[in-house]
């Protein structure tokens, strides 16, 4: 009995699997809504319960109230890029681009001069420059603009679609949790009755934690970035504190594209490129900010993050965070730990379940 349950369980996994893949866009929808109205269900269960002039908002305007919060949100943030996008495009188009190209091939030109000279090489002067300017025209001439648009378009139209989508998905997750919990439930068999719930419970809670450590990281990072480039003097602080912020999300690698951004940005609205000793002052400022970013996010942040609310061994969350990575890209190590919670709890609650509950002691005999 036992090992027939095991089997079916196991098959069950394995059929879910194969329809995730199956039926890829669907689920990643389904997997956005449900983060995003895990989000949104504390925000829109206490505007639900508050009481205005002695009057509870209705469900529906609770649900609604949360999600313009967070489009007024995620449009605040939008704002921020505003000027940097604005400032970065007079830099482009002031730039001297003649004057670029000629600073830009003196390197290569004291290489060139360097082969020539000690006879390992018996090509005439301007063979690099010339050759490099080949092939990044030949480059250039593959590229069909055509195809680039379609593409630029076609990632558009499906942005726009996965948003309607997730969002449409989450508002009814919110909104009728209720009666679709009580629906599921309803077609667990009895004698499993015990074992699903408490593994849904853990499982929820765990999760919950998990998302909230994570809006906490981001927030903390947000905080110290913005706080710390500010005192050192780098423009748009609050623009590079909310990218590095967002890219953190990215186990390992945001960490990396968060400085990398602060560095771009910070170096090319804040200093003159022929000033070398400015450039690299800057630098070293920048990364700074962001070493000291990394050692509170390595020793204080995280251990809370992972530990405490998935109850997970770093090790465990290092080998999950590649294996997601190998499968699925950055997507893969994004999902990778809320995907493991929910495997390693309901097979730790299934076998606990054999060891524990009643049901399955009567039926062992």
């Amino acid at each position: 009995m036992i090992r027939n349950t095991i089997i079916y369980v196991v098959l069950a996994f394995a059929l879910l699997i194969f329809l995730a893949w199956l039926f890829a866009d669907i689920f990643l929808y389904l997997a956005f809504a449900i983060v995003l109205s895990s989000l949104l269900r504390p925000m829109m269960h206490y505007l639900s319960s508050a009481q205005f002039f002695g009057l509870r908002l209705p469900k529906l305007l609770a649900v609604l109230l949360s999600f313009a919060i967070l489009i007024l949100l995620f449009f605040s943030f939008f704002v921020l890029f505003i000027p940097l996008i604005s400032e970065q495009v007079q830099v482009l188009s002031s730039v001297n681009y003649e004057n670029l190209y000629e600073r830009a091939t003196v390197p290569l030109q004291d290489l060139e001069h360097f082969l020539i000279s000690n006879g390992l090489s018996s090509e005439d002067p301007g063979f690099i420059v010339n050759s490099l300017k080949e092939n990044i025209l030949g480059l250039l001439s593959t590229v069909q603009v055509g195809n680039i648009l379609n593409a630029v378009i076609s990632f558009t139209g499906q942005f726009f679609v996965g948003i309607l989508a997730v969002s449409f998905i989450s508002f009814f997750f919110l909104y009728e949790m209720g009666a679709m919990r009580k629906k599921l439930i309803s077609f667990i068999p009895n004698k499993y009755f015990e074992v699903t719930i408490t593994a849904y419970n853990k499982i929820e809670i765990l999760l919950t934690n998990y998302l909230t450590g994570l809006l906490f990281q981001m927030f903390s990072i947000f905080s110290i970035a913005a706080l710390g480039l500010s005192i050192v003097g780098i423009k748009y602080s609050l623009t590079i504190a909310l990218f590095a912020a967002v890219a953190n999300l990215i186990p390992y690698m945001g960490p990396i594209l968060g400085a990398s951004f602060g560095i771009i940005v910070g170096i090319s609205t804040g200093v003159d490129f022929a000033d070398a000793q400015s450039v690299f002052i800057l630098f070293l400022k920048i990364i700074t900010v962001f070493g000291i970013i990394q050692i509170v996010d390595n020793v204080l942040l995280q251990p809370i993050i992972f530990s405490k609310s998935v109850k997970a061994h770093p090790l465990e969350i290092f080998i999950i965070i590649f294996a997601g990575a190998s499968l699925a890209g950055i997507p893969g190590m994004v999902a990778a730990i809320p995907f493991y919670t929910i495997l390693r709890v309901s097979f730790s609650e299934l076998y606990e379940g054999y060891r524990s509950y009643k049901i399955f002691k009567i039926q062992k005999k």
